[in-house]
């Protein structure tokens, strides 16, 4: 269960909504911003309370990277000021990256901060561009590459686990790196990238579900597509079975390359980017250079090594921005 937002430090029934979800037995993460609510007293409620990790954004390895990404003064500052306190009372951390033209240059540079404040997982999230503003920002399919590049031989050296976040292909430029350099996953030379297995097949609606502060139910946070509303609708049943989150789970759905090429179980694409630059959910991935090594469909299998990814728990995410505003 991941709190986010906004700022979920400003509604003011957060703490009651963690223990509680805590209380079911549920993992929970919480995402506040870098605003001055983020107090030391914040952090240290987070973990009396039983959080399991706090998770804060950081899109530069500087004050003036960052700053001048977030229009925020002094949000690096405390930035690094809240993952350091945490770290020193046993509360672990996330660190949230959005890969920008801005940054992308100096990836290495935010990877040597993560690393000093002593993040478990630092998630690199790749732009759904959705407006001629992030457009700009956002990286051509071939920088993808070089950005899988470098987070795969990071992801060799580093403390921290690494994953991705709207880049579903980088599960397939891993698997393709591993191939290449003779490791299998039963190879004693290299453990499989744990963050890559645990995330393998899931994507908008297939092991993830948000809530809006409203109370309307999407696929994910970036695919801006209603299924119900949490106000009349149960949870599970629309999880299960509506009619786009069912479509979502078909790989025999997606469209193009997507569905021709045979790592389409593991990838699958971002539903949100090819929805956000074509207006379809299931049109290929806008920015990735794979070629499919054959045409044609791949025949569909089946494992018995896992569930069905509906009868998965997914990972829910609530936005938890304040309580006072409008509600549909």
């Amino acid at each position: 269960m991941v709190f986010t937002g906004g700022d979920p430090l400003k509604r003011p029934d957060l703490f009651p909504l963690l223990e509680k979800s805590v209380s079911l037995g549920l993992r929970t993460t919480v995402t506040p911003s870098a605003t001055p609510l983020l107090t030391s007293e914040a952090i240290q409620k987070f973990k009396d309370h039983g959080v399991a990790r706090m998770a804060i954004s950081m899109d530069g390895a500087d004050s003036q990277s960052h700053d001048g990404f977030r229009r925020v003064e002094g949000s690096f500052d405390r930035t690094i000021s809240a993952l350091r306190h945490a770290q020193e009372i046993g509360l672990q951390t996330q660190v949230n990256t959005t890969v920008t033209r801005h940054n992308m240059g100096r990836p290495d540079e935010i990877a040597k901060v993560v690393e000093g404040c002593g993040a478990k997982l630092w998630s690199v999230f790749f732009l759904v561009a959705t407006g001629r503003a992030s457009a700009s920002q956002d990286l051509t399919a071939e920088e993808y590459e070089e950005v899988f590049g470098f987070l795969y031989n990071l992801s060799k050296t580093m403390p921290f686990d690494i994953k991705t976040t709207e880049a579903q292909h980088y599960r397939r430029y891993v698997a393709q790196q591993r191939k290449a350099e003779g490791l299998g996953s039963d190879s004693a030379r290299q453990a499989p990238p744990e963050v890559i297995q645990r995330q393998a097949g899931i994507n908008d609606g297939k092991g993830i579900v948000f809530v809006s502060h409203t109370g309307e139910i999407y696929p994910s946070g970036f695919l801006p597509l209603a299924a119900g509303n949490i106000r009349r609708d149960s949870l599970t049943h629309v999880y299960r079975n509506s009619p786009l989150f069912r479509t979502l789970r078909d790989a025999d759905n997606l469209q193009g390359k997507c569905g021709e090429w045979e790592f389409r179980n593991l990838c699958g694409g971002s539903r949100s980017r090819s929805y956000a630059l074509t207006g379809d959910f299931l049109a290929e991935e806008p920015r990735c250079v794979y070629v499919p090594r054959a045409s044609g469909r791949v025949r569909r299998t089946t494992t018995t090594a896992r569930p069905p990814v509906a009868a998965m728990v997914p990972l829910v995410q609530l936005q938890a921005i304040p309580a006072m505003t409008p509600q549909l």
